[in-house]
């Protein structure tokens, strides 16, 4: 069987671009090729839950226009197949007088991009919000909410096997070669497919998917461990809703923060650490190879060389919770070392070029019967259904396929 579209990858950028693709061409033929044995494994199960309001993002980029257009996808996706979802807001807190330029760019970002009803804060307004916080100033992000990812991927599945879409668990992708017909054959572990055009959202692996195409790629991922905490459950009530830092802008990363979850209990992180290996969920899961493949790209050392004091600031956190309370303690001074029990951990996939860039922005490259989604972090998941839209309708623009109307 010829598909006309195998999309690598059963996370919720992927599921949400097959999604997008049976709502566009309803005659479609769609495989999903996932290398676990359910969706949302990686990136999306292991993430905080947050719905992000596009507050952070540069205005005209990916991530501000997905991120503007997924919200408002994703909260109506929700509504309509009955997900547990809550616009709860947050706050963003300045702890010193010096974060306050930076807190008032946000704020004009936030304006720019769209967003309504923002609020600065004072120093007793924020304790009207938040009573338990401390900081100088800050702003109210009203749109900012919570979600259980894994459960949006659930139904997204759902949707597309109703719609006559295939998932295939367990296979893992080896290699991807063009045919002399013009169509393109999927290698795994266990089959080969055909196809007309092949999307890898494979996350984690998007680099090395991309490569069996693209041998002279100029971006690596780079995984970085998150680490979390969790409150005491008689702490829980020091946290109302989400509280976040004024993000260092010299580093690439949103600095520590407390989260509210959906299903309950309050997260509290994450540090930024390299991962040893990119699904090294603990300190102690090392894989070598792929550790060493890290460390040798010209990008990463780059990158080291340039964060080398706040990377081991991150990475004596990741060891001594001393610390790690210490840095929560700026926003909420009266969390103690013993108000925290272990949390979970995710392992973001950063793209890294060979100039020692971080890749701040989605990126998606193109080649003759393949799309690659190379770079997909936060807030990939809130903006997923507006990413699927793009890549769905770049790749309806390159095959013929006969496009109905359907109600999803």
């Amino acid at each position: 069987m010829q598909y006309d579209f195998i999309i690598v990858g059963g996370g919720i950028v992927g599921l949400a671009t097959s999604l997008q693709l049976k709502r566009s061409a309803r005659a479609a033929k769609i495989l999903v090729v996932e290398k676990e044995q359910k969706v949302a494994t990686h990136q999306t199960g292991n993430n905080s839950g947050v719905i992000h309001s596009g507050l952070y993002y540069k205005p005209g980029s990916l991530k501000a226009k997905n991120c503007i257009n997924g919200y408002g996808q994703l909260v109506r996706f929700c509504d309509e197949n009955a997900i547990p979802y809550e616009l709860c807001g947050k706050i963003v807190v300045a702890t010193e007088q010096k974060q306050i330029p930076a807190m008032e760019t946000l704020f004009e970002r936030g304006c720019k991009n769209g967003l309504k009803n923002l609020k600065k804060l004072g120093k007793e307004e924020l304790r009207e919000y938040e009573p338990n916080v401390a900081g100088v100033a800050g702003i109210f992000v009203p749109q900012t909410g919570i979600v259980n990812y894994r459960k949006v991927c659930e139904k997204f599945a759902e949707i597309i096997l109703k719609q006559d879409g295939q998932i295939n668990f367990g296979e893992k992708v080896t290699d991807i070669l063009h045919t002399s017909k013009g169509s393109v054959n999927l290698i795994t572990d266990k089959s080969s497919y055909e196809a007309k055009m092949v999307i890898n959202c494979a996350g984690l692996y998007s680099d090395k998917i991309a490569r069996l195409t693209e041998k002279r790629l100029q971006v690596k991922i780079i995984p970085f461990r998150g680490e979390y905490y969790k409150l005491r459950k008689d702490k829980e009530h020091l946290v109302k809703n989400l509280i976040y830092p004024v993000p260092d802008p010299n580093f690439p990363f949103l600095g520590v923060h407390f989260t509210r979850m959906i299903e309950g209990g309050v997260e509290a992180g994450p540090n930024a650490v390299l991962a040893f290996g990119r699904e090294s969920y603990t300190k102690s899961d090392v894989n070598i190879p792929e550790l060493f493949e890290s460390l040798a790209w010209p990008g990463f050392q780059k990158v080291a060389l340039k964060y080398w004091k706040t990377g081991l600031g991150e990475m004596y956190r990741s060891f001594s919770k001393a610390a790690f309370t210490k840095a929560l303690q700026k926003l909420l001074p009266e969390v103690q070392k013993s108000d925290l029990e272990d949390g979970g951990a995710g392992v973001r996939a950063q793209a890294c070029d060979k100039r020692g860039g971080l890749i701040d922005d989605f990126l998606v490259l193109e080649q003759p019967g393949v799309i690659n989604v190379c770079n997909a972090p936060s807030p990939a998941a809130t903006s997923s259904l507006s990413i699927g839209e793009t890549v769905a309708q770049m790749a309806l623009e390159r095959i013929t396929i006969k496009k109905v109307d359907a109600i999803i």
